[in-house]
């Protein structure tokens, strides 16, 4: 009798790493069926789709994966504990040091996983663009309360520090993916917060 469904061994938490690690590498459209049942070990389309539902469906679980793990880089902006300037600067740090390590795809998820796409998997861009968003505000958030104790002069610019953060963080991504070494990104974020120092 022929078997059929999910082997034995399927391991549903190994098979999102490893379609984590595909969708980062490669982008969603470009990450296809047949990879993602090969890294999940030869498995059958009915039992991906019995698993997952979706390549979409997939694409969530991983990405939820990856914003509890790698996307961890970016949780000191919501610390109180911590001084505005500290905070930004050891997201920047951390998320470089994530980025430019050889363990995984470089670069960052969010940022190159859907940043373009046919019509039809905007909404994957969309979920993206949504999480940026929340980086965004955190940035946000984090340099208001900086005016709000003194950190920084009343009157700073906002908008335009949340802008300078958040583009410098997005294209850490390109940068790591170009082979610029972490030596050279944390240089360049010491000349940054050269910047906040500006501000104070």
């Amino acid at each position: 009798m022929v078997r059929t469904g999910r082997p034995r061994k399927f391991s549903r938490d190994e098979a999102i790493s490893q379609a984590m690690m595909l969708f980062w590498e490669h982008g969603f459209e470009s990450t296809s069926l047949a990879q993602l049942k090969k890294a999940m070990g030869g498995i059958s389309s009915a039992s991906f789709y019995a698993a997952f539902e979706s390549k979409d469906a997939l694409f969530k679980e991983t990405l939820d994966r990856y914003l509890s793990t790698f996307g961890q880089v970016s949780t000191s902006l919501t610390d109180p504990s911590l001084l505005s300037r500290t905070a930004i600067e050891l997201t920047l740090r951390s998320s470089a040091k994530m980025q430019t390590e050889q363990s995984h795809p470089l670069g960052c998820l969010v940022i190159l996983s859907a940043n373009t796409c046919s019509p039809e998997n905007n909404h994957i861009r969309e979920i993206l663009t949504l999480e940026r968003a929340t980086t965004r505000q955190k940035f946000l958030t984090c340099i208001e309360r900086a005016i709000q104790t003194g950190e920084l002069k009343e009157g700073t610019n906002v908008a335009m520090l949340t802008t300078l953060f958040v583009t410098f963080l997005d294209g850490i991504s390109t940068e790591a993916r170009d082979g610029v070494t972490l030596d050279n990104i944390n240089a360049a974020i010491t000349k940054l917060m050269e910047l906040w120092d500006s501000c104070a």
